[in-house]
């Protein structure tokens, strides 16, 4: 089992003691305020399985029906986590609908609170550690994980404020209109975990400046070559693909083209981890007297 499958796991026994946690809290108080927080851990759980899974998928090796690998599986977690948040958000808005229309007087406050309170310490204590970890091992469903949680703490912040503005004021119908706001919080950042998830799956590139820097370094270890064109990158998962045509003169013995290319090929992992690169060679007459010129 990998890191990244042992902190995920770590993340599902959390999200349980998290979820036990907030319910209970919802439980002693009938606030439709904390009733939302403890819906978005429903979601965590879920969604924790999800990306366990995900991460799992993703180690496999590469295999006859998958030359380029699995990594890909960690993307379509992080849609489904997304899909997953929007369902919530809309759950809690039905609740807090009702609420408004019932609206409940909170009792036991103080123990609601308490319980409340501790289980958002652990989930932003956790969600840093998953940051870390999906930097670390550039897992996207890590990454998702993380985002996940540090909107729950959040949300869990604000719920807690506005139980507070609640007993303070009196106002029994502050209650779901907390919800109904948690709700809508939650609804963005779930269509902002999709939007960005979908991207990997359509194939998006790096960062501009990580394009930039490629470029950079093709062309600072590419001596005796004369340009490189039509390169093009792509996030798997874990993995960035690079291609691109290296022309070089039409002289050239084939073994000295393939020492400039295993000489970029050892820069560019050199500083980036995760690289699968591809270099098709080709006589200058191929030149386009664009991209990286070398000469």
């Amino acid at each position: 089992m990998t890191q990244a499958s042992r902190v995920a796991g770590g993340t599902i026994v959390l999200g349980m003691v998290v979820l036990a946690l907030k319910f209970a809290a919802w439980w002693v108080t009938g606030s439709a305020a904390l009733f939302s927080d403890a819906a978005e851990s429903v979601v965590n759980v879920a969604a924790s399985l999800v990306a366990w899974y995900a991460i799992w998928l993703a180690a496999k090796p590469a295999d006859a029906n998958h030359p380029y690998g699995h990594d890909k599986a960690e993307f379509f977690s992080a849609v489904i986590e997304g899909v997953l948040i929007v369902v919530a958000a809309l759950v809690i808005l039905q609740h807090a609908w009702e609420s408004f229309l019932h609206p409940t007087i909170i009792e036991a406050a103080g123990l609601g609170v308490a319980l409340n309170a501790s289980s958002t310490v652990l989930n932003g204590l956790w969600a840093w550690l998953l940051f870390l970890q999906g930097r670390k091992h550039r897992s996207a469903a890590l990454k998702a994980d993380s985002q996940h949680l540090f909107s729950d703490v959040v949300t869990s912040i604000g719920v807690l404020a506005g139980v507070g503005l609640v007993l303070a004021t009196g106002f029994a119908w502050l209650d779901p209109a907390i919800a109904a706001a948690t709700a809508v919080y939650i609804l963005v950042s779930g269509f902002f975990l999709i939007r960005e998830s979908v991207g990997g799956l359509m194939d998006a590139a790096p960062a501009a400046e990580i394009v930039g820097r490629i470029r950079e370094i093709v062309g600072q270890h590419a001596a005796g070559a004369i340009e490189a064109h039509d390169l093009r990158t792509r996030h798997a998962g874990r993995l960035t693909f690079l291609e691109f045509h290296l022309v070089v003169p039409a002289a050239m013995t084939v073994s000295d083209a393939h020492a400039i290319c295993d000489r970029i090929e050892g820069a560019l992992k050199a500083e980036m981890e995760g690289l699968m690169i591809t270099i098709h060679v080709e006589p200058e007459g191929k030149a386009k007297h664009r991209g990286v010129l070398v000469l």
